[in-house]
């Protein structure tokens, strides 16, 4: 048997929805992490400092009062964005970070940005006021490869806006290919990178073996597993430049298992525990709480959590609950191709 305690996580971005899916998953979260970045991807989405205080209300109704948990907020860039209501939501600790995402890259996008040169003096805004930006790094240009979209956008607009604001503190968020691993170890001091648990977890055959495989599909979509071992170098090297945002995005099964399914993995419940067993599989265990305790807080400039909990390894293998229900429905938790023999012992 071994145990480590580690500094408590956070998760630097959480998708919550709202209404009964927001009751049903606010706690998959809250029993493990210490805070997260909640995107604003809605509908509407939240493009002012009272729709994001209304929404964090919310989300802090529905947090067990055994959770000690605090959601950052962020607002939703449009092409229409009010500079000065950005400023505002900013300055008044309404909200934490901006988020961009390119116009019909995934979930309730569609109000997102076409054009970025429209942009570029909110940017300059935001990096003037220290806001952070956070990016969907996906191309939606039809005639673009779903498989090359991430690598297209970095070519096409990141670098762009790296080289225009080098002050600026951007998170290149759930990054999934080995070109957006070499772009950020190679990039300024600003520019760092988030991955989630599925795809440190998965490569693309996990879409279609055996048959189309719904619930492991998202956007970003997987990858190669040339992309999939670029990432867990990465997060398992300690880099400050990489850390934990699971991207944890609920979806009913009916909703998964249609003919245009949609996109995203909830992957809260079990994650400390799935990330436990990949780092225990690369003798990186010691690494595991940089990834997921350190260096998110080192990039936004956060002091570290206070309270720490234990993960534990078990003779026996984890037997994972299978869904969150949400009334007549439920939510698929994911689970990994191969057995975890780990657990957060504090529940």
């Amino acid at each position: 048997m071994e145990e480590i305690d580690i500094i408590k996580p956070d998760d630097w971005h959480v998708h919550f929805r709202d209404n009964e899916i927001l009751k049903a998953v606010v706690p998959e979260t809250t029993r493990h992490f210490r805070r997260s970045i909640v995107m604003p991807n809605l509908l509407p989405p939240i493009i002012n400092a009272e729709q994001a205080l209304n929404y964090k209300k919310e989300i802090e109704n529905a947090i067990p009062q055994s959770d000690n948990f605090e959601p950052f907020m962020t607002i939703y860039l449009t092409e229409n964005i009010n500079k000065d209501e950005l400023k505002f939501a900013f300055d008044e600790k309404a909200v934490f970070a901006a988020k961009l995402y390119p116009a019909g890259a995934t979930t309730n996008s569609d109000s997102g940005v076409k054009d970025i040169s429209k942009i570029m003096t909110t940017l300059e805004t935001m990096a003037k006021i220290g806001m952070p930006l956070l990016i969907h790094g996906e191309v939606t240009d039809k005639k673009i490869d779903v498989f090359d979209r991430e690598r297209v956008f970095i070519d096409e607009k990141l670098d762009n806006i790296c080289k225009k604001f080098p002050e600026l503190k951007i998170t290149l968020e759930h990054i999934t290919t080995k070109d957006a691993v070499d772009y950020v170890n190679d990039g300024n001091k600003n520019l760092a990178a988030s991955i989630t648990p599925h795809h440190l977890a998965l490569n693309r055959n996990a879409l279609f073996v055996g048959g189309i495989r719904p619930h492991n599909y998202c956007l970003p979509i997987l990858k190669r597993e040339i992309h999939r071992k670029s990432l867990l170098k990465a997060a398992i090297s300690g880099n400050k430049k990489f850390f934990l945002g699971t991207d944890t995005a609920p979806h009913l099964k009916i909703d998964k298992e249609n003919a245009c399914g949609c996109a995203g993995i909830f992957n809260a419940t079990y994650c400390l525990a799935i990330l436990a067993q990949i780092f225990d599989n690369e003798k990186s265990i010691d690494k595991l709480e940089n990834f997921v305790s350190k260096n998110g807080a080192f990039h936004y400039n956060l002091g570290l959590n206070k309270e720490k909990i234990k993960l534990r390894k078990i003779q026996e293998k984890v037997v994972f609950r299978r869904y969150v229900n949400v009334g007549n429905d439920k939510i698929k938790i994911f689970e990994p191709d191969f057995p975890i023999y780990w657990r957060v012992d504090n529940y």
